[in-house]
């Protein structure tokens, strides 16, 4: 266990199973990881294996099968994970959302009816929001459901949906003006639709298309696709917590924990990228003495480990919040930009130590360098944070003259 990014008052059962998961990491990821992501494969076995220590089900209930545990046991899992390869903790993330969405805002028929399979992991879970033309504008999506008889309709296209072959239950946000009058504001008139369906590409469902994995420069493995809706049928009951009109908080309150876990893999990829600039710094020579004897190096070093200790303690602050049942938009945001920040800080900084082999697919730093952007923009980008974390501020410090 490296000096870095501990945390403080964890118990008995935190500590067992964060153990056990640096374990697997080390042990079934880092190995395998390089290779896999080379070749832009989805890591089956790593997936089969999370499903046996029990992590799709970390937050979910016990009495739905799951382990019941914190959010900051899961971030602080999600971390490790992280660190062993980004992709990874991007298919538990989005899975961990709508089974999060369900927890909280779902029937009792729609937490019996997936909650137990989530938790077992039979049932995989993505999430959708984005569009191809509105980025982080949610309020301006243009899908739509529209109520026929006992069902409803869904018609649009969906973009950037991690898990989108590889999941079988979608949530959707959709506009669904129906029971919301002329002049509703636009996030009022959002619903979530819970769509299942089979795993795989091209029609998956009658008026369900999932075209193909699209092509990324970083955070390969995990499929990323487009969603095509036309004329998606859904029975009432699949609307998330069976009302209209609640889609846009159901979403936003699960985002927020998903920010925690987006700083929670900045976290991961960090640690990762020191670990492997403080090893190469002590092997590599250059004028008779390992570059780590250069002062200029160890400056390198000293800011690296100032940020991931940084970033840790925001991202611990941010999930111990939720858990106390506070509201945490605010450290959210701040731990995800951050965090995401601070990461691409550090890889590039490693990379630097690493001179010209950085560049060289041999090093798994060149692999890093390639996958921290991501987190610049997952989950809202910095410009977005910004603006969450600056109005929530004039809230806290309003001028009261």
């Amino acid at each position: 266990m490296s000096r870095l990014a501990q945390t403080a008052d964890l118990t008995d059962i935190q500590r067992e199973i964060l153990s056990t998961v640096r374990d697997f990491v080390d042990k079934e990821i880092l190995p395998v990881a390089t290779g896999l992501e080379h070749r832009d494969e989805y890591p089956a076995q790593i997936v089969e294996g999370l499903k046996e220590l029990g992590l799709f089900g970390l937050m979910i209930p016990e009495e739905y099968g799951g382990l019941g545990e914190s959010l900051l046991t899961y971030a602080l899992c999600v971390e490790e994970i992280a660190r062993g390869w980004m992709s990874v903790s991007g298919i538990i993330n989005t899975h961990f959302i709508v089974a999060y969405m369900l927890k909280q805002h779902g029937t009792q028929e729609q937490k019996d009816t997936f909650l137990p399979r989530m938790a077992a992991g039979e049932v995989r879970g993505a999430f959708s929001m984005s569009e191809p033309g509105l980025g982080s504008d949610v309020s301006a999506i243009t899908s739509k459901g529209v109520k026929d008889g006992d069902e409803y309709v869904l018609d649009g296209q969906k973009m950037w949906l991690t898990n989108g072959g590889t999941s079988t239950l979608v949530a959707v946000l959709c506009r669904s003006d129906e029971g919301h009058p002329e002049g509703t504001a636009r996030h009022r008139s959002m619903t979530t639709f819970l769509v299942e369906k089979e795993p795989g590409f091209g029609e998956v469902r009658p008026g369900l298309t999932i075209p193909g994995k699209i092509d990324k420069m970083g955070y390969k493995g995990v499929d990323t696709t487009e969603l095509i809706m036309d004329g998606l049928r859904i029975p009432a009951n699949r609307v998330l917590g069976g009302a209209t009109g609640r889609g846009f908080y159901q979403m936003m309150d699960g985002v927020e924990v998903g920010r925690v876990n987006v700083a929670a893999r900045g976290c991961g990829v960090a640690q990762r990228a020191f670990e492997l600039g403080v090893a190469y710094a002590q092997q590599r020579q250059t004028f008779g003495k390992a570059i780590a004897e250069h002062q200029a190096i160890q400056f390198k070093l000293a800011e690296m480990a100032t940020k991931v200790e940084a970033a840790h303690a925001m991202m611990v602050n941010a999930a111990r919040k939720k858990d106390s049942g506070e509201r945490n938009d605010l450290e959210a945001g701040m731990a995800k930009y951050l965090a995401s920040e601070y990461c691409k800080e550090v890889v590039e900084d490693a990379f630097r130590i690493h001179g010209g082999y950085g560049f060289s697919k041999e090093y798994e730093i060149e692999r890093l360098y390639r996958e921290a952007p991501m987190l610049l923009i997952g989950e809202g980008t910095a410009e977005i944070q910004k603006m969450i974390i600056g109005r929530r501020l004039l809230e806290e410090y309003r001028f009261q003259g």
